[in-house]
């Protein structure tokens, strides 16, 4: 099948009304998709199943699942042009958002001086024009300028269509084996990895790590975690902490997710009174805005390195089932003719509103300056 061919297959099935996902793993260069075979809901619950899951932020709500067996599986390469990560796209925000955000950012910090909370991570929605809604040009666009990302393309024609470009690992399980980002702290790059951070960036970073540490030490064992490190993700810097352990026997991947989502870097800390503070003070509904999507319990096959010691195990290779879930940052919902984008940021006691809005604006530019 030629790369034509492939992207021919998947308009075939959106001018169907059928549900798909297309997708590609950072730093790879294969586009892996799913073309379910009816129009069916399916969700899950237990997370027990095969395929890909697109979960909501209100974890009340269900998981909506694109089943393997209920499903045709195609992966092709796909090289990426040369193209700059820069934007010359000229926000025109509205007023009227703007103060409703840092209105709303201020309620947060007051919340926060009264004790309710240590963080609550505020959003917002921005409603763009489109002259061409073609979600599959839009996910080429995506895959040409955010090479580390998680880049998407879902659809249901019972739920809506979406695409993003997420740079935050959820959870990464390979048979007993797990993985955890944690993610925080925002700054424009400016050319150069070698930045300064402050301390609200720090304390929301810490905020982040401890809290999945705490929460995975009744399923884990042997916990480690990694430095923090400066990453890049599109035109922005963010803190980055890697958060690695091996699952108690008794643990599950439900057990696992029930446990970090919201994680603090979606939602605050402590976790309920943040989160009933959003659905209360924010005036949309994220729905699968930092909610989490990937692959779930897909079979992987690793072939033993080559070396001596390894030589008479080269022509064995093992088959797990892995489970890699992201985060839903960095998308947008498309709707008619227009994109729906969502962004947002971490509150804590030493935010400052106006700035707060600014990283609303730098984060945008992720999904405006394909469009």
């Amino acid at each position: 099948m030629t790369l034509e061919d492939f992207f021919k297959r998947i308009e075939l099935q959106y001018n169907q009304q059928l549900p798909f996902v297309l997708y590609r793993k950072p730093n790879k260069t294969e586009v892996k998709c799913l073309l379910q075979q009816s129009n069916e809901l399916f969700f899950t619950s237990e997370f027990t199943e095969q395929g890909f899951v697109f979960s909501p932020f209100d974890d009340r709500e269900e998981t909506v699942l694109i089943p393997l067996e209920n499903s045709e599986s195609i992966n092709i390469p796909f090289f990426t042009s040369d193209v700059v990560e820069t934007s010359h796209y000229e926000s025109q925000s509205v007023l009227k958002a703007k103060n409703h955000h840092i209105k709303m950012v201020n309620r947060g910090v007051e919340a926060i001086i009264n004790d309710s909370f240590k963080k609550v991570v505020l959003s917002r929605m921005e409603t763009v024009s489109l002259s061409e809604a073609n979600p599959i040009s839009i996910f080429k666009k995506l895959l040409d300028k955010y090479a580390s990302a998680f880049v998407y393309c879902w659809y249901h024609p019972k739920v809506g269509l979406w695409l993003g470009a997420t740079p935050e690992t959820l959870v990464k399980i390979e048979g007993n084996r797990f993985s955890i980002m944690a993610l925080a702290g925002t700054q424009v790059y400016n050319g150069t990895m070698d930045v300064k951070w402050q301390d609200k960036e720090i304390q929301e970073q810490k905020i982040v790590t401890d809290f999945i540490v705490d929460c995975l030490k009744p399923s884990a064992e042997s916990i480690k975690i990694s430095d923090t490190n400066t990453v890049k993700a599109g035109n922005l810097l963010h803190l980055k902490t890697m958060i690695s352990a091996h699952l108690k026997s008794d643990s599950n991947l439900k057990k696992v997710i029930l446990a970090i989502h919201p994680t603090p870097a979606v939602c605050g800390l402590p976790k309920q009174a943040a989160k009933d503070f959003i659905l209360e003070h924010e005036s949309y509904n994220r729905e699968f805005y930092t909610g989490f999507l990937g692959e779930l319990n897909l079979e992987t096959t690793k072939t033993p390195r080559s070396g001596r010691r390894n030589v008479e195990n080269r022509a064995y290779s093992i088959t797990k089932n892995s489970t890699q879930l992201y985060v839903n940052l960095r998308c947008m919902q498309l709707l008619n003719s227009e994109a729906i984008i969502y962004v947002g940021g971490g509150v804590t006691l030493s935010s400052d509103p106006e700035k707060e809005w600014e990283e609303t604006i730098a984060k945008s530019l992720v999904i405006k300056s394909i469009l």
